[in-house]
Parts: C-alpha cells; structure tokens; sequence
C-alpha cells in the first residue's frame, strides 16, 4: 500500500495531533509516578482512551517505585506479556495479574 500524499495542512493537522498525543501519554506516566493513579486506575483509563491504550506496558511499570528495566521485565515474564506490547493488548488474565502486582 502506497503512503498518501498530504497537502501542507493535513502535514499539519498530523503533526499537531502526534504532538498533543504524545503530550497526553507522558502526562500520563507523570501522573502514575505521582501517585495520583493507581496501576488499576491507569489500566482503566487506557481501556477506555485510544491515545492512552498506545502505552507500552514496560513504560507502565517502569513508572513505579523500585520498578526499572530489569524488574518490569521480571514481571512482564512471569505474566507472559511480550517486551512490546502496549496496554491495549493485554488480555484479563494479564491486567488481573498486573494489578494484584501492585497491591
């Protein structure tokens, strides 16, 4: 499939719509390392948000206290989630066990 071509402003309008997305996912990931959202909240959040949903799973985790690479992808492993997924393909066994992680 050949990629369109796009006038100046769709170029644009695209641009401005990855930027504001982008935006949202790090707001995001600033507001679970606060600690105003939960991981439930969170896993929540992006079922219902397509921009959120974009979020890889490792950068989830990774958001939490004592949490780096090597921990999140210890977990990752023992709940079987691939290295690249996002929240948008996690299935309910691996949220459930994503949230009693945390508890």
């Amino acid at each position: 499939m050949a990629i369109p071509k796009l006038s100046e402003q769709e170029l644009q309008a695209a641009r401005k719509a990855a930027t504001e997305a982008r935006r949202t996912r790090a707001q995001f990931k600033d507001r679970l390392r606060a600690g105003e959202l939960s991981i439930g909240d969170a896993l929540d959040q992006a079922s219902k948000d397509d921009v959120l949903a974009h979020v890889k799973v490792v950068d989830l985790l990774k958001t939490q206290r004592r949490i780096g690479q090597i921990r999140a992808e210890e977990i990752m492993g023992k709940l079987s989630i691939a290295p690249t997924r996002r929240l948008r393909g996690l299935g309910k066994h691996q949220i459930d066990g994503i949230v009693e992680e945390f508890r």
